[in-house]
């Protein structure tokens, strides 16, 4: 991948998990093995990392549309254990794509976990689309452990639509959602998890319907 340093496993996760085989266009930010490789603003979308936390904050300006942001993470080295905080700051009347994801390659003997916390303050009349995917291989003693939490804040008439996809590979994970709608505001979520032999995989929802209209369509 021009101009970012990342080996073939690292190239192979990336596809995994966000479909990138190159740079993406606009704005992103890439880490792999606990360290950002690679961060790009755009006019509209600015992202800016963390001083009191591991993690970033994404900011969206009011009216932006038909923009996209990645924030995809990659680890291939055995007993690594994060947590990382990305928040989202959607302005008002913006309609833009948000891709995440995570893929672990662990050939080593120690669990490798990452931890995604994820918040979204969606402004007014705003459409979101999330796609989040994860992903793990390799062959060693050690677990793939992914535990992503995820916040969503919408305020009136917003709409996110979430696709959470969880491929192959993954040898437990405990998935946590938490949502609060405003007046108008819609959640649309489309979750599959994919397990097998000893993988274990749990999943919760705890949302609030805080307005007249405002609804949630979870499968």
């Amino acid at each position: 991948m021009a101009d970012i340093k990342l080996d073939e496993i690292q190239k192979r996760l990336l596809t995994e998990v966000a479909d990138l085989h190159s740079v993406p266009e606009g704005a992103y930010n890439i880490r792999s093995n606990s360290k950002a490789v690679a961060r790009q603003s755009s006019a509209n979308i600015e992202i800016v990392p963390k001083d009191d936390k591991d993690g970033i904050d994404i900011k969206i300006k009011a009216g932006t549309k038909n923009e996209s942001v990645h924030i995809p993470v990659v680890m291939n080295e055995s007993g690594i254990k994060e947590k990382v905080y990305n928040d989202f700051y959607v302005g008002d009347e913006c309609d833009v794509v948000i891709v995440a994801g995570c893929g672990i390659d662990n050939c080593g003997p120690k669990d490798s976990e990452h931890d995604g916390i994820h918040r979204f303050f969606v402004g007014k009349n705003s459409k979101v689309k999330y796609v989040e995917k994860h992903y793990g291989s390799g062959d060693g003693e050690g677990k793939r452990i992914l535990n992503p939490v995820t916040e969503v804040y919408a305020e009136e008439n917003s709409t996110i639509e979430m696709e959470m996809v969880q491929i192959k590979g993954v040898d437990d994970t405990d998935r946590k959602t938490v949502a609060e709608l405003a007046e108008g505001a819609k959640m649309i979520v489309r979750e599959r998890l994919m397990t097998h032999g000893k993988q274990n995989a749990l999943s919760g929802y705890d949302v609030k319907l805080n307005g007249d209209d405002s609804s949630a369509d979870i499968v």
